[in-house]
């Protein structure tokens, strides 16, 4: 199955935007213009859209903390999060969650999350849902390498296998659980991890946006059809530490940048579509230019909005029924 051109140019945008993004964030956290802490996901932007292309907002997801990439490729409003981030009231949850709390449920975006491996137990009820109502739609938990050790991921692979659940656990292993290498933290294989529950299981290389595609294509597909779990293991790699001022020492010197030289997944991207003649650089360029000034904007609307008032303090708190 291929992507048609269309698919391609929205894969690109996607990528773009979400670097964008995270490159502004980035410049304005180091200035000291936003509040509390940030995660960014720059250079694994091949991993979130080439799952999320595949999904509806009837389809749900599940973040970490690094939750901005998932955000956009699943189609959140970009204003709305910068306004998040910088704590206004207009932003997607009314500025009070910030970055690593940021939702959209209309989107099927149920969270950023900074509880490690606090998304697996959420999509096994957003799956039981839409296999309980027949609504077709599925659940994708994306974990990084630390949740991966968690108890409740543990216990959601189980869940999910028990219960056929039309849901798929995206392992995004950037290499690093924080500061610790899952090299030395992670034992065994997630893909074997996987394959012990009795789930189908796939190793994916996260800079090939192809390839994260292909693999996602697969997986969503036996969740809609009633054939249950999948996991993914997608290795990868981020450009900025673990948090905003993490100064890195753990990673060796020259480390990202042969990264960013040789593997940046929007890099690979561009030429083989290029190459393949599927797309002109003039219209890849014209992309790159949009969501940049997308962003732009965004960051100019989300600096003139207005804080939440105090009226606003203890609205949100719990749910009404």
């Amino acid at each position: 199955m291929q992507l048609s051109r269309e698919e391609l140019l929205k894969a690109y945008r996607q990528m773009c935007l979400i670097r964008a993004f995270e490159d502004t964030v980035h410049e304005e956290f180091s200035a000291g213009n936003i509040p509390g802490f940030v995660h960014l996901y720059a250079g694994e932007e091949a991993s979130g859209v080439g799952v999320c292309l595949h999904l509806t907002d009837k389809d749900c997801i599940a973040s970490t903390h690094r939750g901005h990439g998932h955000c956009i490729a699943k189609g959140c409003d970009v204003g709305g999060m910068m306004k998040e981030i910088f704590g206004r009231a207009d932003g997607l949850c009314g500025g009070k969650g910030g970055s690593m709390h940021i939702a959209d449920l209309s989107k099927g975006m149920m969270g950023a999350n900074g509880i490690v491996g606090g998304g697996p137990p959420l999509i096994c009820g957003a799956a039981l849902t839409a296999k309980t109502l027949k609504t077709g739609g599925v659940a994708i938990a994306f974990v990084g390498d630390g949740g991966s050790n968690q108890g409740t991921t543990a216990e959601s692979l189980n869940l999910a296998k028990v219960w056929n659940l039309p849901a798929v656990f995206v392992f995004e292993d950037n290499g690093y659980a924080e500061s610790t290498a899952s090299s030395w933290s992670v034992a065994g294989d997630l893909v074997e991890r996987g394959k012990a529950y009795g789930m189908p299981a796939r190793r994916v290389d996260g800079f090939d946006f192809f390839e994260v595609w292909d693999a996602a294509r697969e997986a969503i597909e036996r969740a809609r059809n009633g054939d249950g779990p999948s996991v993914l293991h997608v290795k990868l790699s981020r450009y900025y530490g673990h948090f905003e001022g993490d100064a890195m020492t753990y990673r060796a010197p020259g480390e990202i940048d042969a990264v960013k030289a040789q593997k940046d997944c929007i890099a690979l991207f561009k030429r083989r579509v290029t190459e393949a003649g599927l797309l002109e650089p003039d219209q890849l360029a014209a992309i790159e230019d949009e969501t940049a000034r997308e962003v732009a904007d965004a960051l100019v609307d989300a600096k003139a909005a207005p804080p939440p008032g105090e009226a606003k303090l203890l609205t949100d708190v719990y749910v009404a029924y």
